[in-house]
C-alpha cells in the first residue's frame, strides 16, 4: 500500500450541519484502487496531518465522497476545504460491509449520528440491486433535527425502502420520533431470522443495538458493526488501533458482533 498520499481535488462541497460537510473529491492524475463500502481512506490536509475517514460514496470514475465533522486540527482543516482545493488520500484500508453476504436476506441498517456516512455506500449498493435482497430497512438517529445528515437523500431513500428517523431532542416544528434509535426497531417491519444488520454510530449505541438485535433473534455473525479507535498508520504496524486481538485498521473497522463483542466487554480496551 503506497505511503505517499495521492493528490485529489475537491469538486463539490455540501454543508450538512453547522460543523459537518460532505466533500466530493476526484483524482488529480493517478487514482487510488477501488474502495468497497465500509472501507476508509487516510485523508491528508497538507501541512496539518492526516486522519482516517470512511468513504461515504464511491464513484465509478475514481471519485470519492467523504463526510467530515470538524472536531480537531486535521478534521477542521479538511472540513474547511472548498472546490478547487487539493488534499492527499491513501487507501483503501480496512474491511468492508460485505453486502454480498446478505444476498437473499433482509437488510437492516441502523445508524447513529455521523455513523450514517460509512453506511451510505451500503444503502446505495442495496438500493441499486433490489432483486438481490429481500428488502431494505434504514433506522437513523441523531442528537437533534439540525444534526441529521443527507436530508433530501434520506427522503428519496424512503421511496424504495422503509426508513425511520428519530432524534434525542426535538426542536420547534419537529413532528418525527423522539428517543434513542433502538426504539425504532419496533417501528419497522423485519424478520430477525432472515435479517442481516449493519450498525454504525457511537459505541454505546452499537452496544445497545446489538443487544436488542440478538434478543430479537438475529445471530451475532449477522450483526455487522463498524468500530472506531485511534488509527495512525492504517497498515497494522503502529498498534494504536488495537482492540484486544483486533487491529481495527486491518481487521476492521467492520467486523461481526461475534468477533467484536468479547473485547468490547473488557473495560479500558
Amino acid at each position: 500500500m503506497p505511503a505517499v498520499p495521492v493528490p485529489y481535488r475537491v469538486v463539490r462541497r455540501h454543508q450538512e450541519t453547522a460543523d459537518t460537510a460532505t466533500l466530493e473529491i476526484h483524482p488529480v492524475a493517478r487514482r487510488l484502487p477501488v474502495f468497497r463500502p465500509g472501507q476508509f481512506a487516510m485523508l491528508y490536509a497538507f501541512g496539518v496531518g492526516d486522519i482516517p475517514v470512511s468513504v461515504a460514496g464511491i464513484g465509478a470514475d475514481g471519485g470519492l465522497t467523504h463526510t467530515i465533522r470538524a472536531v480537531g486540527a486535521v478534521s477542521g482543516a479538511l472540513y474547511g476545504l472548498r472546490p478547487g482545493d487539493v488534499l492527499g488520500a491513501r487507501g483503501p484500508f480496512g474491511t468492508g460491509w460485505e453486502p454480498e453476504a446478505a444476498h437473499g436476506r433482509e437488510v437492516l441498517v441502523v445508524a447513529g449520528g455521523i455513523g450514517l456516512a460509512p453506511l451510505r455506500p451500503l444503502i446505495l449498493h442495496v438500493l441499486a440491486r433490489p432483486d438481490r435482497y429481500a428488502g431494505l430497512r434504514v433506522v437513523i438517529g441523531a442528537r437533534t433535527p439540525d444534526d441529521l445528515l443527507y436530508g433530501p437523500e434520506v427522503r428519496q431513500w424512503s421511496r424504495a425502502a422503509e426508513v425511520a428517523v428519530t432524534v434525542d431532542r426535538a426542536a420547534p416544528g419537529w413532528a418525527g420520533h423522539v428517543g434513542v434509535v433502538t426504539r425504532l426497531l419496533g417501528r419497522v417491519t423485519w424478520a430477525p431470522g432472515r435479517t442481516t444488520a449493519f450498525v454504525c454510530g457511537p459505541e454505546p449505541m452499537i452496544h445497545a443495538t446489538a443487544r436488542d438485535l440478538l434478543a430479537a433473534g438475529v445471530p451475532p455473525d449477522r450483526v455487522r458493526v463498524s468500530l472506531e479507535r485511534n488509527m495512525r498508520c492504517a497498515t497494522g504496524h503502529c498498534g494504536h488501533c488495537q482492540l484486544g486481538p483486533l487491529l481495527l485498521c486491518r481487521d476492521g473497522p467492520v467486523t461481526g458482533w461475534d468477533r467484536a463483542a468479547p473485547p468490547l466487554t473488557v473495560k479500558e480496551l
